[in-house]
């Protein structure tokens, strides 16, 4: 069953068209990737996806439902989900607040918010972290907690800004584990990465925007032998690998 579509998508800053024409279809329990280079836009159509942006045109359906006009906290409502490229936590609040917020997405009561938190902090293997404040955590354990935080809304659908991002490898690999064991519990994963060997290990089908416009789609091993994407973003030695 499709969770998300979006047809035609466009969003234009005065001048600037940073998405143009996109077309995305995401099926349920699928982890779809979103790739190209720096300020193809990116995160502009998550934007319009989550609701941050009202896009300049197209339609975009949330199981089988317009978008149009809903904001951030009714997609939220609505089971979609995501993290942020840049981890900005509550820093002078514990690990267990922090994620608690998310928890009050679907309830206005703090014991049930603070018991959805500690089961999200649990399967994310950050429980031990819970009373400490946000702002003393390692930037690993920090993607992890932007994570949680996402969690605890209770997600159909997760949407992951670069949340590899900065983290050595050994932290991609436990990251990669993460989401293989999200989406087995039933969340479908859209992300968008820069590290490919997580990209092309992870994800069903991925899309390749440059300029705001798609370029191909495909399973990662048709993306990975594409030549307008190998001159585009992955360069010759990747091609050449």
């Amino acid at each position: 069953m499709r969770i998300l579509e979006a047809k035609r998508l466009s969003m234009r800053f005065g001048g600037l068209l940073a998405v143009d024409q996109l077309d995305l279809q995401i099926d349920e329990g699928q982890i779809f990737g979103l790739i190209g280079p720096n300020g193809a836009g990116k995160t502009t159509a998550f934007n319009c996806i989550a609701g941050v942006y009202q896009a300049t045109s197209g339609e975009i359906f949330l199981h089988g439902e317009s978008t149009s006009g809903q904001r951030p906290w009714d997609l939220c409502r609505k089971g979609l989900a995501r993290t942020f490229q840049v981890v900005k936590p509550f820093a002078t609040k514990t690990v267990l607040y922090n994620v608690a917020v998310g928890g009050f997405a679907r309830t206005s009561v703090r014991a049930r918010a603070e018991e959805k938190a500690l089961e999200v902090l649990e399967s994310l293997h950050l429980a031990e972290k819970k009373d400490a404040l946000a702002g003393n955590l390692t930037i690993g354990e920090r993607k992890r907690l932007e994570i949680a935080r996402a969690l605890a809304t209770e997600p159909r659908l997760l949407l992951l800004d670069e949340v590899m991002a900065g983290l050595r490898p050994t932290e991609v690999d436990e990251m990669v584990r993460i989401l293989k064991r999200l989406r087995d519990g039933g969340i479908t994963i859209f992300l968008i990465e820069h590290i490919m060997r997580a990209v092309m290990s992870l994800s069903d089908r991925i899309v390749v925007i440059q300029y705001g416009k798609k370029i191909a789609e495909g399973t990662p091993r048709e993306i990975a032998s594409d030549e307008n994407v190998i001159k585009a973003y992955l360069g010759e030695e990747y091609g050449a690998a």
